[in-house]
């Protein structure tokens, strides 16, 4: 997609998808905004719990046929609809910029991510095994088979709603699951195009089904009586609703969560790449919404004033605009109503004196919620801009002492998701990610999610693994069978 234009001119006519087709909602109309420009794009009500049931009862009927089916035919299915994506990754990025305002050179790079997802869990379909228990050779013969948990509820944000998808429903297919997902309701179409791509592909009826509307319809769809299992990504405040409804029913469960990661750089790096990577994975990627992105930035003192100077450069430099100008290198933020918290976060934090506002954090003049990227110098590390995930443009400077120092205030907030650090030593590169609470580290680099490896947070960022064979045993459960080869008394049966 080259502009807004043509991906409106694709975008589903409906919020859901269930069956094989597009299903409109019952309510009133919502209004669709483009953050890159403030117009509406579309005048659609969401769905309601009515479609709720219909998408858990098609996934019901699907999941007998879905789990029976021959692994290597659901291998060369996976394998289908990852091509499906890479065919349609200009298509579904231009929807993923429209909805949320993602520069669209990121959206094309997300798309084309989540297809090497699906590649990745189709390897898998056919290699799901068990395994035998010596319990008493001769005997007993004792096994264990793997087998798919039902029908799982998928929820995702806004913020990368494609990518998110490929994390949730390419390990449930290739396990024999059917999906039921929510996306946000900022970001439903390109979701239900997808699941529409998905099943012009052959995917059958009722394996994938699309729901996208608000909270409410995600409390009615965690708590349904027809759903086997929950996997849930956004922030920390709706994980605790997710997990609440799970556990009075007993539901496994899969929660990313949110994240405050920090990026720790040592004395041995060039101060000025550092300073510019810092600012740009923390605050420019996504305009900084992003749970893993490295929002906190501490620093060895040696190296502390280098790294700030090229911190505020690089925010004086940042190329905001079009997300569909492939120059762009920041979109807006996703709504005008998040415009506005993020700024009240930037001015609160500057009232409050939690560090020193020595870059952005304001308004761009041009149509649409775009803003500058803020950059605090001296944070206070006890204090809500430290602790408190923003999910916006704002990076936080803390300069550290030594790497006991450095590693404390890493580990200083509730969250535990990702850790970044940056050092020319490899004993310290490895030494420090070790003491890291987190699940998730990268050395000197962003990792891009790949698909073989785990991802998943430590303590308010939640549980479970996305990603690899833990995050494709997440959607597994084991049935142990135990066989008496001999009759009481010593005979064989």
């Amino acid at each position: 997609m080259t502009n807004r234009r043509e991906a409106e001119a694709v975008a589903p006519k409906a919020t859901s998808f269930i069956g094989q087709d597009e299903v409109p909602g019952a309510g009133e109309p919502l209004a669709f905004v483009h953050p890159g420009d403030g117009l509406v794009y579309a005048e659609l009500p969401l769905a309601g719990p009515a479609e709720v049931d219909a998408a858990v009862a098609a996934a019901r009927d699907a999941f007998p046929a879905w789990r029976a089916l021959n692994p290597a035919a659901r291998r060369d299915l996976l394998h289908r609809l990852a091509g499906v994506l890479r065919e349609h990754s200009g298509e579904l990025a231009g929807l993923v910029s429209l909805e949320m305002g993602m520069p669209v050179r990121a959206s094309v790079a997300g798309v084309t991510q989540a297809a090497e997802w699906f590649a990745h869990y189709a390897g898998w379909a056919d290699k799901i095994t068990g395994g035998t228990v010596p319990v008493a050779p001769g005997a007993v013969h004792d096994y264990t088979v793997p087998g798919p948990r039902g029908v799982v509820a998928a929820i995702i944000p806004w913020n990368g709603p494609v990518i998110a998808l490929a994390l949730k429903v390419a390990p449930a297919l290739a396990a024999g699951n059917c999906v039921v997902l929510k996306p946000s309701e900022l970001a439903p179409f390109s979701s239900v195009r997808l699941a529409a791509l998905l099943a012009s592909a052959g995917l059958p009826e009722g394996v994938l089904s699309v729901v996208g509307s608000g909270p409410d319809v995600g409390e009615r769809l965690v708590g349904h009586p027809g759903v086997d299992m929950i996997s849930f990504t956004g922030g920390d405040r709706a994980g605790r609703v997710v997990g609440r409804a799970a556990a009075d029913r007993h539901v496994p469960t899969v929660l990313e969560l949110g994240g405050k990661s920090a990026s720790l750089v040592f004395p041995d790096v060039d101060p000025a790449r550092a300073g510019k990577l810092g600012l740009v994975l923390g605050a420019v990627q996504n305009s900084g919404q992003g749970c893993f992105l490295p929002t906190r930035l501490l620093v060895h003192r040696d190296i502390y004033p280098a790294v700030l100077d090229a911190v505020v450069a690089a925010a004086g430099e940042v190329r905001i605009g079009d997300p569909f100008d492939q120059g762009t290198a920041m979109g807006p933020v996703v709504s005008e109503a998040a415009a506005e918290r993020i700024l009240g976060v930037v001015s609160a934090a500057a009232s409050r004196g939690d560090g020193r506002l020595v870059a952005g954090g304001a308004r761009v003049d041009r149509p649409g919620s775009y803003l500058t990227p803020a950059v605090f110098a001296d944070v206070d590390p006890a204090s809500p801009l430290a602790q408190e995930e923003v999910f916006g443009p704002v990076l936080a400077l803390t300069p550290f002492q030594d790497e006991d120092h450095a590693v404390a205030l890493a580990n200083g907030t509730r969250y535990g998701l990702a850790g970044y650090v940056w050092t020319a030593d490899l004993a310290t590169a490895h030494r420090v990610a070790d003491r890291l609470d987190a699940g998730y580290v990268s050395v000197n680099g962003m990792a891009g999610l790949p698909p073989g490896a785990p991802f998943g947070g430590w303590k308010a960022s939640g549980r479970g693994t996305e990603g690899g064979l833990d995050g494709l045993r997440e959607y597994l459960h084991t049935k142990n069978v135990h066989v008496q080869l001999r009759a009481p008394g010593g005979a064989r049966p």
